[in-house]
């Protein structure tokens, strides 16, 4: 049986080496692009660097939230909300429901998207949703995660908060507190989440 489906055009696993022969990528700008980009010198392929997504959740349960303290870097015993990479071929949705998951034993149901931040130093963009926990008595501390608290707004450890935009998230879930509708916020004017 002939396979007639398309080649394999994703880049290969080591950016600096293209997937066609294994040669090195070239710099230049492409037929129709405006910057240069890694293209494989033998097929033309394009290797498109792109942000990261992040994707995460501030969870709540009778007035409390759900950190992480971090037990990897960047930010090792710092607290953070439940929040990682997304995975290929997952939703928004998906990937905060498994990072909680993963990161604090945590069940959650989403109910909006509370914020999109962008982090251009690092090229990530945050996509933070609001979310009940539904199971506070089982939660616990995953492979990433020293130990996992829920907090009433005035324990939150401000001063040990591991990034900037665990800050805005926090904020942000404050301002909508009893909203049922509400547009998702942005990085705060002039934040851009430099430390």
């Amino acid at each position: 049986m002939t396979d007639h489906s398309e080649p394999d055009r994703r880049p290969p696993a080591d950016p600096a080496r293209s997937a066609h022969g294994g040669g090195d990528w070239v710099t230049h700008v492409p037929d129709g692009d405006n910057r240069e980009r890694l293209v494989c010198p033998d097929c033309g392929l394009i290797n498109y660097q792109n942000p990261k997504v992040v994707v995460g959740a501030v969870a709540s349960v009778r007035d409390r939230l759900l950190l992480c303290r971090r037990a990897i870097n960047p930010r090792r015993g710092y607290w953070t909300i439940p929040a990682g990479y997304m995975e290929l071929h997952e939703t928004v949705e998906a990937g905060a429901k498994r990072e909680a998951a993963e990161e604090a034993l945590a069940a959650l149901t989403l109910d909006g998207l509370l914020g999109v931040y962008t982090i251009p130093r690092i090229s990530q963009v945050q996509m933070i949703y609001r979310a009940r926990l539904d199971n506070p008595e089982t939660i616990g501390a995953g492979d990433e995660t020293l130990e996992v608290g829920l907090f009433a707004w005035e324990d939150i450890p401000w001063d040990d908060l591991a990034f900037p935009s665990v800050h805005w998230a926090l904020g942000h879930w404050r301002e909508v507190v009893g909203r049922a509708v509400f547009p998702p916020f942005g990085n705060p004017e002039g934040a851009t989440g430099d430390y």
